[in-house]
């Protein structure tokens, strides 16, 4: 799963100089906060994207608090969804931060999408063995194959003995400034036989909260029904 996110990075060329800690560490790639407007991110008092003539067609579904900006890193949400560790150092010490408390949205710190401090560095990244041998699931739709976001990706990683699902963590990105953990379809599809119904019920749930904006609506569909196809291929 996580060799299929990180296939879908960017291009080969960016592919063979950058880091897994660097596409994680990105910035907010919101266009009006990178062109230098005084936004909420950069310290002022609105958010562009989010008004009657925002353009908005790539921004968040959920978790808006005054921006409305997504996580641009396709490895996110794979790494959120193997419960990954991440290793940040400094002069200081070092601190080892579960994926949900590397990633933070707007409540925590409009300014930021990770917590890692000014002076730290990512260091490491640590897979836990719990989730070896689980069925992993990963895809990313884009406007373009190659050189582009996504406008939604998803991860999952679905563990089922006896025909029943066990334990899930699933993730979507770029509908939210933090890779969107879907605890609550972990929960629906838990002690269930994976099948079609199950699957459809998981894409109908994940949805559930969104608050689209002018011209991301397509994203809820898109949405439902990649999580729909990710509880149903990883348990086939």
């Amino acid at each position: 799963m996580l060799a299929d996110a990180a296939r879908r990075v960017a291009s080969p060329q960016i592919r063979n100089t950058g880091t897994l800690g660097g596409n994680v560490s990105q910035d907010a790639r919101c266009w009006y906060y990178r062109s230098g407007l005084p936004c909420y991110r950069a310290g002022g008092n609105t958010c562009f994207a989010d008004t009657p003539e925002g353009v908005n067609r790539e921004h968040a579904l959920f978790d808006t608090d005054r921006c409305v900006t997504v996580s641009p890193s396709d490895t996110a949400p794979a790494l959120v969804a193997l419960d990954a560790k991440f290793v940040v150092k400094s002069s200081k010490g070092e601190r080892v931060l579960n994926a949900e408390q590397f990633f933070i949205g707007p409540r925590t710190d409009i300014t930021h999408l990770t917590s890692v401090k000014p002076e730290e560095i990512v260091t490491a990244i640590r897979l836990p063995k719990e989730w070896a041998g689980a069925r992993f699931y990963f895809e990313k739709v884009a406007d373009r194959d190659t050189w582009d976001f996504a406008l939604v990706n998803v991860a999952a990683a679905i563990v089922v003995n006896n025909n029943v699902v066990e334990r899930s963590r699933i993730a979507c990105g770029a509908v939210s400034a933090t890779p969107h953990r879907l605890n609550a379809v972990e929960e629906t599809i838990k002690g269930k036989a994976p099948n079609a119904e199950i699957a459809t019920l998981a894409g109908q749930t994940a949805t559930r909260g969104a608050r689209p904006l002018n011209y991301n609506g397509f994203k809820i569909p898109l949405m439902a029904n990649l999580v729909m196809r990710a509880v149903r291929d990883a348990t086939a």
